[in-house]
């Protein structure tokens, strides 16, 4: 009694188990809608999401609304809020700097009349709300969200790829009710082509590392090839040479690795020679069928993309140090930009924060980004190098975050659910060695060596005695 009293004075946590006080069905809810509800889905819904006509709340994601819900109901629902905020303070410190950071953006933008309450919530709130529940989530709650994700890209893959074949958009990307006829790319339901190209990259990227597949893994591979098919129906340049820099040196290294141990199961050498076969006519069947011809437009003529990114610096002339400080009014903001020519927006998310919310409110902004991403890559298992440089390259070549958009949150759920650590390692508790506790010494040595017997000990008491006297006292 009196060695557990000491194991449990001395390791109190050793016996804890962390508390679960996120709801598993509403959160469940919440990520399924982010995944699977665009802008195109949304006005096929009656929600006039991605437009500026319409009723203000409808600006905002239903996901965020949901997120943000369940969020007040946990605070409410530990009978001490204040207390709780403590607690999000001291395990997942990052997130809630976005959110204050978001939140002070936010009276920002109220304060000077601006335009992007929506973007600002849906954004940086929805992230980091996002995280804060998952962190109180059990293991089969992220467990099931995981298997949702799998499914949910799988379903926007496949659609992709009918789209293309059929010419016909389901839920094509609409800007208030309109969509544009000459854009080709298939939307899905991930929504802009942009956002579907990131998202399917980051997430291919996750399936060739080290992220959890708790569906049959014989399905890993066919949905990696599924993935990349995809993307080249989505036109995004970046999104698709990256996972392909990435993923197929991953691949290679991962190959050489498994050819140097001089092993391979005899199913997988079958495979790869009926792929290495079969790749070639693939390939021609795909060119000859004008698969890649489009995807060979954009990179010949991407519509002047390239050429924006050089006129945004422009723009830094026309306004004075002061406005640059703390935000330029945005109606002159817009007007300036579109007689630069940017009418499609800036093509990156810290030029365009700088420009519409000023130098502070950025440098405030990207400060709590950046830390919020190193603690997502704190919270989960290895490996999860390839989808975090994917997304940091890839949100830096379109407005992305700058806007409004919930793409961030879509990266933080995919890397804390297929990157999920146990349950003890996600809250930071240690299981104790025997050796530590205390009073156990005794026992953890007796477990190790064999304790010497009486006779052997007596014998040891006298060693100056001889062989028979010691014979004769056995």
């Amino acid at each position: 009694m009196s060695e557990l009293a000491s194991y449990s004075t001395t390791f109190p946590e050793a016996r804890a188990k962390p508390s679960r006080f996120t709801p598993a069905l509403p959160l469940i809810a919440a990520c399924v809608a982010m995944f699977a509800l665009s802008g195109g889905v949304l006005w096929v819904l009656g929600l006039n999401y991605e437009g500026l006509s319409g009723s203000a709340a409808s600006k905002i994601h239903p996901s965020t609304y949901l997120m943000v819900g369940l969020f007040g109901w946990v605070l409410l629902a530990s009978g001490n809020s204040f207390g709780m905020l403590a607690r999000f303070s001291h395990t997942r410190p990052a997130a809630m700097f976005l959110l204050v950071s978001a939140l002070l953006m936010l009276v920002h933008i109220v304060v000077r009349g601006a335009p992007g309450m929506a973007g600002d919530i849906d954004t940086y709130v929805g992230a980091a709300i996002a995280v804060l529940l998952l962190s109180g989530a059990s293991n089969k709650t992220l467990r099931q969200i995981e298997i949702a994700i799998h499914i949910i890209m799988f379903v926007n893959a496949t659609m992709g790829l009918a789209e293309f074949l059929t010419n016909y958009r389901v839920f094509p990307y609409r800007f208030d009710g309109a969509f544009f006829p000459t854009d080709f790319r298939s939307a899905a339901l991930q929504g802009h082509p942009l956002v579907n190209a990131t998202v399917t990259a980051f997430y291919v990227l996750a399936l060739i590392g080290n992220a959890r597949f708790s569906l049959n893994p014989r399905w890993r591979a066919p949905l990696i090839a599924l993935q990349f098919a995809a993307l080249v129906t989505f036109g995004g340049r970046s999104g698709l040479v990256i996972a392909l820099v990435l993923g197929g040196g991953q691949m290679l290294v991962s190959l050489h690795g498994q050819l140097r141990k001089g092993r391979i199961a005899l199913p997988m050498a079958i495979v790869a020679v009926l792929l290495l076969t079969l790749t070639p006519l693939i390939a021609s069947g795909l060119v000859a069928s004008g698969f890649f011809d489009r995807l060979a437009e954009r990179f010949t003529s991407d519509g002047g993309s390239a050429y924006a990114r050089v006129l945004m610096f422009d723009l830094f002339d026309r306004i004075s140090f002061g406005d640059l400080l703390i935000g330029p009014d945005a109606a002159y903001m817009d007007s300036i930009r579109r007689v630069a020519g940017l009418e499609w927006g800036i093509e990156n998310p810290i030029i365009r924060t700088l420009l519409y919310q000023g130098l502070v409110m950025t440098a405030l902004l990207t400060i709590a980004v950046v830390l919020f991403l190193v603690e997502l890559a704190q919270n989960c298992r290895r490996g999860i190098a390839l989808p975090m440089i994917c997304f940091v390259l890839l949100i830096n070549t379109s407005e992305s975050i700058g806007g409004k958009t919930t793409i961030l949150s879509k990266f933080a759920i995919t890397l804390l659910c297929l990157y999920r650590r146990d349950a003890d390692q996600a809250f930071g508790i240690a299981r104790p060695r025997a050796e530590t506790i205390a009073g156990s010494s005794a026992r953890v040595a007796s477990s190790i060596r064999p304790m010497p017997s009486n006779r052997f000990q007596n014998a040891q008491a006298k060693p100056a005695a001889s062989a028979s006297s010691r014979t004769s006292r056995m």
